[in-house]
């Protein structure tokens, strides 16, 4: 029986599912981050046990080492697009046949369920990716350092910078700055906190911006809002291509651009992982 392989790889978490030909689910599984840039060894491991997780699921722990050689494999895997890095871990995976991409791809793919449109995934992170008669087209990705626009990170990490300022007299101090301020024990605090935050840990703020009726979270939600709007435009190029919103932060820009365009928006029509199964799929 042939058996396909799906890999939701990102910063937060890998999952792994195993489906048969006719695309029944047989087995899920799931470990830890899977960026292959950031940390490709750590990446592998994670990726193999989500695997075996997921196999063991499908055929039992018995038939393990001999399924896992023969696995049609399908991944959408954070830093697929830094280079090289897909290269190095094809070669380092056990499966039959393996394709990798962005996970930013099989997002887009599952969303769609094969239409055209725009994908918005804005999460920790974010990437803005489009399907237009069957070509992918990438907008962001970068990283927290270089990008994520809109992202969870790196809110949180502009709510912080905009309490520095408030605090220095360059911004008007408000009571969510003055919060996080005092929560994080003072300026130094919060120095010290991003000397070793990771963007998990900036996102972990994001809901104090989202959901806060306070001019400094209004300020950097209109701006943030803007360069969403700004990347999904450039995407349609003109076109009347539905949207969809995916991720943690999905639904805050849904409703708030919602608001003001006169887009078609849409549900998502699956997963990252049905994404990456169609990879699988195709690498048959």
């Amino acid at each position: 029986m042939t058996l396909y392989l799906g890999i939701d790889g990102g910063g937060t978490g890998c999952r792994a599912v195993v489906a048969d030909k006719a695309g029944t689910v047989l087995g899920r599984g799931q470990s830890g981050p899977a960026n292959i840039a950031s940390d490709p060894d750590r990446a592998r491991s994670n990726i193999l046990d989500a695997t075996h997780h997921a196999l063991t699921e499908a055929v039992g722990a018995s038939a393990l080492g001999a399924e896992l050689g023969r696995l049609r494999a399908g991944l959408g895997l954070a830093g697929a697009n830094a280079a090289g890095a897909a290269g190095r871990l094809q070669l380092d995976l056990p499966f039959a046949h393996t394709r990798i991409e962005t996970d930013a791809m099989t997002t887009a793919m599952g969303a769609l369920g094969g239409a055209d449109g725009v994908v918005a995934a804005i999460g920790t992170g974010s990437v803005f990716a489009s399907i237009r008669r069957g070509q992918f087209r990438q907008i962001g990705g970068w990283g927290f350092t270089l990008g994520d626009e809109g992202s969870a990170a790196v809110l949180g990490r502009s709510i912080l910078s905009y309490a520095l300022r408030a605090h220095d007299g360059h911004a008007e101090m408000t009571s969510l700055l003055a919060d996080l301020i005092k929560d994080h024990g003072g300026p130094s605090g919060i120095v010290a906190f991003a000397q070793s935050a990771r963007p998990t840990d900036f996102a972990a703020l994001a809901p104090r911006v989202t959901g806060a009726d306070d001019p400094a979270a209004h300020i950097l939600m209109r701006a943030a809002t803007q360069s969403v709007a700004r990347a999904i435009k450039v995407l349609r190029d003109g076109d009347a291509l539905p949207v969809v919103f995916t991720g943690g932060l999905g639904p805050v820009y849904r409703a708030r651009l919602s608001q003001s365009e006169r887009w078609l928006i849409k549900d998502a029509a699956g997963t990252a992982l049905d994404g990456a199964l169609m990879l699988a799929r195709g690498a048959a």
